[in-house]
């Protein structure tokens, strides 16, 4: 081996020996920010956990709402009822407002029904709006929605069925208040109906049908 070529590869092996020193200063340089791990969506603020095995479907609701397994819904007439639980606001959303502490967001569930269908689960009355179909979070509903007045208090109601759902499943938004101006001045103040809302859908999106 000449020595002009012995000199090539001594200058090789440097420049390669270099390039293996500063890929290695790289990988453990303090300031080399390391992998971010991908976040993990978090039920921390919907730490509670209701399991219906007979419906098949779990949800999660808040500390302080109260659930009620024993509930039924009533408004449709007498034969109608309509089975399912119920989680009902702490009295400490309500304090101060003008919001009742028995506003709820439920889960029912219907029978032997041909279809699931929100209709199912409010009057037809001219109160009520007719059920279209949405879709949220992936999930297709029958939504609808309905209003009802009486003595200085507000009644509105929203459901979301499951669609092709059986047992026929939905989820019943409940919210009940006075009207405002039926208070002594400054005695209330006026409740943060989307506030309620956005926690109320924030429930139904955690409903899982595992089935029978």
């Amino acid at each position: 081996m000449t020595t002009s070529t012995q000199r090539r590869i001594a200058v090789w092996a440097v420049i390669i020996a270099i390039v293996a020193v500063v890929a290695v200063i790289g990988m453990y340089h303090p300031n080399t920010p390391a992998p971010q791990p991908v976040p993990t969506p978090a039920l921390s603020t919907l730490p509670l956990v209701y399991q219906d095995s007979t419906a098949g479907f779990s949800i999660h609701y808040p500390v302080g709402y109260t659930a009620d397994a024993s509930y039924t819904y009533q408004e449709l007439g007498p034969g109608k009822d309509i089975s399912g639980v119920k989680f009902t606001i702490p009295a400490s959303v309500a304090a101060g407002t003008n919001l009742s502490s028995d506003s709820y967001i439920s889960v029912e569930k219907i029978l032997n029904v041909p279809s699931c269908s929100a209709s199912l689960f409010l009057d037809t009355g001219e109160n009520t709006v007719p059920p279209s179909v949405v879709t949220d979070n992936g999930t297709t509903y029958s939504f609808t929605t309905s209003t009802g007045a009486g003595a200085g208090n507000r009644y509105e109601e929203t459901v979301y069925a499951l669609a092709n759902a059986n047992p026929c499943i939905a989820v019943r938004y409940f919210i009940h208040y006075g009207v405002i101006e039926n208070y002594p001045v400054g005695a209330v103040v006026q409740f943060d109906e989307q506030s309620l809302k956005n926690r109320f859908d924030a429930i139904r999106r955690t409903l899982v049908i595992s089935g029978k």
